[in-house]
């Protein structure tokens, strides 16, 4: 089985679009993360959407699907419909997959799993290259509290999982299923219940992230506190076993919230757009309050238009300048941040990507 990569960056087999970059070239991000609406059927408590507000324009399904064939016509590779919004709220999300897939993208989908509809398992995972639910507590009233969701949508979203394993298994399907915790200092009693319901689902992988938070600190993470639960992940991660694996994001989880570089070079590459149809080089960057960053609107222009104007450019050379200071002007540990240490390494540092030997890791595309 190809390595499962869940704390790093899949840039070295990509070395072709590093290399355009490296000469200064116009390349088309290899991984757009996005999604189809801002509305959530949940209210976690540690949610960063809350802190995303912009101005929300319709995402028809006209808009979606030109979205999807301007981003395979100038050669993005993927897709993941995770950003600041629960995408199985859009009464589109069904025929947004299966037009990702159709026009030969990578699709990835990030959910709650509450809506999703068993029903549509069948035609729906063999559209995707991976379906990662997110939980954060093993237990039915933790789970409420921590989620913001009544104690039934525990039930609903386990039946669901349970299912899309039965139907992956069943039709030997490669789709790769995963649970991801997002992990604040206050939920160390769930760490271990979860590694161990993640075996007992079924599921290929349980992943425990961080939490970020904006550059206020809004959501009062204590980034010093996860020091303390370095036995208990250690733990979680032995429950891995044959199939399954459990990883922490240590580089991230014991980083105390900081950055190493001050330049942002990621975007290009791994670039994200709101539910409500915003362009811009990172969801930290959403809110209406950095306008001064943001591109346009997929709604109101096409993508690829908006990828080949000047204003996309000028963006992207902005947080990449001098006048930017990723250290103090965003968020914490941003979907960008492994992408941005391998290429600040490699623009300021001289450092070269390493060589890659056998086979690529699975969901390659999703760097």
């Amino acid at each position: 089985m190809p390595e499962l990569i869940l704390d790093g960056h899949k840039l070295a087999w990509h070395r072709e679009r590093v290399e355009a970059w490296q000469r200064g070239e116009r390349i088309a991000p290899i991984t757009i993360d996005c999604a189809l609406t801002r509305r959530c059927t949940y209210r976690c408590v540690y949610c960063y959407g809350q802190l995303q507000a912009n101005d929300e324009k319709k995402m028809t399904r006209e808009v979606i699907f030109r979205f999807l064939d301007d981003a395979a016509e100038i050669g993005v590779k993927a897709i993941s419909f995770v950003s600041d919004g629960e995408s199985t709220c859009s009464p589109h999300f069904y025929d947004a997959l299966l037009r990702g897939r159709a026009n030969g993208l990578d699709m990835a989908v990030g959910t709650n799993g509450y809506l999703l509809r068993d029903e549509r398992l069948g035609e729906t995972l063999p559209a995707l290259t991976y379906l990662r639910f997110n939980i954060s507590a093993a237990q039915r009233d933790r789970y409420a509290a921590i989620h913001g969701c009544a104690p039934k949508c525990y039930d609903k979203v386990l039946d669901t999982v349970r299912e899309a394993v039965r139907i992956k298994r069943r039709r030997g399907l490669p789709v790769t299923l995963g649970l991801q915790m997002v992990l604040l200092p206050q939920f160390e009693d769930q760490v271990l219940p979860l590694a161990h319901l993640g075996k007992e689902l079924g599921v290929d992988y349980l992943v425990i992230k961080h939490c970020s938070d904006d550059e206020q600190g809004s959501l009062g993470v204590d980034y010093s506190a996860y020091s303390s639960l370095v036995e208990t992940l250690r733990q979680a991660e032995a429950v891995s076993e044959g199939d399954y694996l459990v990883r922490a994001k240590w580089s991230k989880i014991m980083s105390l919230g900081q950055r190493s570089y001050s330049r942002c070079y990621g975007p290009p590459f791994i670039m994200q757009f709101s539910g409500s149809g915003l362009v811009a080089p990172c969801g930290m960057l959403f809110n209406r309050k950095y306008s001064r960053y943001h591109i346009g609107n997929i709604a109101e222009t096409s993508f690829k238009g908006l990828w080949q104007s000047e204003r996309y450019w000028e963006v992207m050379d902005l947080i990449a300048s001098e006048k930017f200071d990723a250290r103090t002007m965003c968020g914490s540990l941003c979907l960008q941040h492994k992408v941005n240490e391998c290429l600040y390494s490699l623009r300021q540092e001289g450092a070269c990507l390493p060589p890659t030997q056998g086979e690529p890791p699975l969901h390659c595309n999703f760097i």
